[in-house]
């Protein structure tokens, strides 16, 4: 594999994070040198992470929210995903609760992680 190294600070963290990001536009195929340099840059991204960042408890709206900026996504993105417009206005202002089928949804299309999702929050008052 070429061009791997450890990730010792922000720098190498920053070069490490830089050296993926295209793989989620274009994603490596499965089995290539490519998928495998993908595999364990990602590794040592996330072992990185583990070890100098504190998790945030964000409450599960703010979370999904964060993460959809994070990922490019929008709200029309996840109106699409979960088959109706007002559905996903109702999650994102917090006049419905995420259920499991939607949880289910997010986890298995886009990767969010489902524990993320799973505590209780508060809706809005009406």
């Amino acid at each position: 594999m070429d061009n791997i190294r450890p990730i010792r600070n922000q720098d190498d963290f920053d070069w490490a994070i830089a050296e993926v990001t295209p793989y989620f536009d274009h994603p490596p195929e499965k089995g290539s040198k490519d998928a495998d340099r993908f595999d364990v840059l990602s590794d040592l991204i996330e072992a990185y992470e583990n070890r100098n960042f504190v998790p945030v408890d964000h409450e599960p709206i703010a979370f999904l929210q964060g993460f959809m900026e994070m990922t490019g996504r929008t709200q029309s993105d996840l109106a699409e995903l979960l088959g109706s417009r007002s559905r996903a206005s109702e999650i994102i202002n917090r006049k419905r609760a995420l259920t499991v089928e939607m949880i289910f949804k997010l986890k298995q299309s886009w990767g969010v992680p489902a524990d993320c999702l799973v505590k209780p929050y508060r809706l809005a008052v009406a």
